[in-house]
């Protein structure tokens, strides 16, 4: 479709340049958070030692742990009433407890047994994913409710996502300077680069709890006892897997981000041992330049999305861009060429598609879920339902950890075997690496292509639920 006067944007719906400012300052946070640890943990294997099956407990149990508390804190966000808001306390909180407790749990000490690090790394990770779900449920479901616009919710995602993508810039050299001559080891540089990121956590972090502005819901806070309050979230926690077109965002996600980071986990391991036969400072150098060549992508394709979507809608949105991922994911195949290792990179603006277009688009069709919710339930449930979201993003975080492990397992890798990695073992790597993704994203694009909230539909609901209501 071309612009008519129903796409053009009220004034009033519109978000400032200030409100999108400090929203995309605290998703640069959240984006940095959700990037930092899985490009450390390698650490635990590479540095330490670690047994790869004990590695995957450690990147899924606190993972599963994260699952089961999103939902919580997203009930808990919807239904608190302070002079401050619903959002902002649990936002500010989050921040900083979040930020201190990720510098603490990279200071590791070197010569313990690795029943040690498993069982002190496991206890920190889990306070860590707490205070991290503090923060990041309630920011997700603030956004979700600045604007009632169709078009405005894509306009602040992308931008949001746009500056968090930032956080990707630079998270992607993170081995390669943990590695580098400033620090004794990987282990050391662990140490010291967690100190930087935890205090970006926490600085930034606060930003969208003192700046932005909540808007004013009508919902009745529960009250009553923690029993009774438990019983209220899963009543509400229920009926939600029952809206269909949740339900189909919810799984697709599923499938491109965590195929995506379970592909991903493998990446590095090609590149130190099939391109750089072991060569742990050139592999890095790759991963770096790959990573910010992707993520410049990145910054690229995020506009590029919102501006499809305004044409041609969210959902044929998502099918053009998760197809073009899966193009740069064939691509990678081709450019693992240990002859010419950088031919790799022709692979990074096609995946740049991938989760640069999926946060873009899916921030803002739950914004619209959540209207089509309201029109079933009557009530506004962006806590919840911002939660249950990443909650089945985090589960698959979680079997991806295990997976990780698992599969490297199956794959034959010994670290302790350097550069003598059998041809069986790199070439199963390269395969996890590639057809994963590949194959995940496609069931995505299956799943997405019978997704019914059309901006016609959504136009209709908003007309519907301001007569009921009134304007928020």
């Amino acid at each position: 479709m071309h612009y008519s006067e129903h796409s053009k944007i009220n004034s009033l719906d519109r978000i400032s340049f200030g409100q999108k400012s400090s929203y995309a300052v605290g998703m640069l946070v959240n984006n940095l958070q959700a990037a930092a640890l899985p490009a450390m943990f390698v650490i635990l294997n590479l540095g330490l030692g670690m047994d790869p099956i004990l590695v995957g407990l450690l990147a899924s149990i606190p993972r599963l742990f994260d699952a089961l508390t999103d939902p919580m804190i997203g009930f808990i966000s919807d239904n608190l009433r302070t002079r401050w808001g619903r959002r902002r306390p649990l936002i500010f909180i989050g921040a900083l407890s979040s930020g201190l407790i990720y510098a603490l749990m990279w200071q590791l000490p070197t010569g313990y047994s690795e029943a040690f690090y498993f069982w002190l790394f496991l206890a920190l990770s889990l306070i860590f994913f707490l205070a991290y779900t503090l923060y990041a449920t309630p920011f997700v479901a603030f956004g979700y409710e600045m604007t009632a616009d169709y078009h405005e919710r894509t306009h602040l995602h992308a931008f949001a996502n746009t500056v968090g993508q930032l956080a990707w810039l630079g998270v992607p050299w993170f081995y390669a300077l943990m590695a580098s001559d400033l620090f004794t080891d990987t282990v050391h540089g662990a140490r010291v680069l967690a100190i930087w990121v935890g205090i970006i956590i926490a600085l930034f972090g606060i930003v969208p709890a003192i700046f932005c502005k909540e808007r004013q819901i009508e919902n009745k806070p529960v009250s009553g006892s923690f029993i009774d309050n438990t019983k209220s979230f899963f009543k509400e926690f229920i009926p939600t897997f029952r809206c269909k077109p949740f339900v189909k965002l919810c799984s697709a996600t599923f499938l491109v981000f965590n195929g995506f980071q379970l592909g991903m986990s493998f990446s590095l391991y090609v590149m130190i041992y099939y391109l750089f036969n072991g060569d742990d400072a050139s592999a890095g150098k790759l991963q770096g330049t790959f990573g910010s060549l992707t993520a410049i992508a990145t910054l690229c394709v995020i506009p590029l999305t919102a501006w499809i979507a305004r044409y041609y809608g969210k959902r044929k949105t998502f099918l053009i861009t998760i197809s073009l991922s899966i193009l740069g994911y064939l691509l990678k195949w081709v450019g693992y060429n240990p002859g010419n290792p950088y031919l790799l990179l022709i692979a990074c603006p096609f995946v740049a598609f991938g989760t640069g277009s999926l946060f873009t688009l899916m921030g803002s069709m739950i914004s619209d879920v959540c209207d089509f919710d309201e029109l079933n339930t009557r009530k506004r449930r962006e806590g919840v339902f911002g939660a249950i979201y990443w909650w089945m993003v985090k589960f698959g975080m979680t079997l991806a950890g295990l997976l990780t492990g698992v599969l490297l397992k199956i794959s034959g890798f010994d670290v302790v075997l350097k550069s003598n990695q059998s041809n069986q073992t790199l070439f199963l790597l390269r395969i996890f690496d590639v057809g994963i993704p590949t194959i995940t994203s496609f069931l995505a694009l299956v799943i997405i292509a019978k997704y019914s909230l059309s901006e016609t539909r959504m136009l209709e609901i908003r007309d519907l639920l301001e007569k009921r209501r009134g304007k928020l």
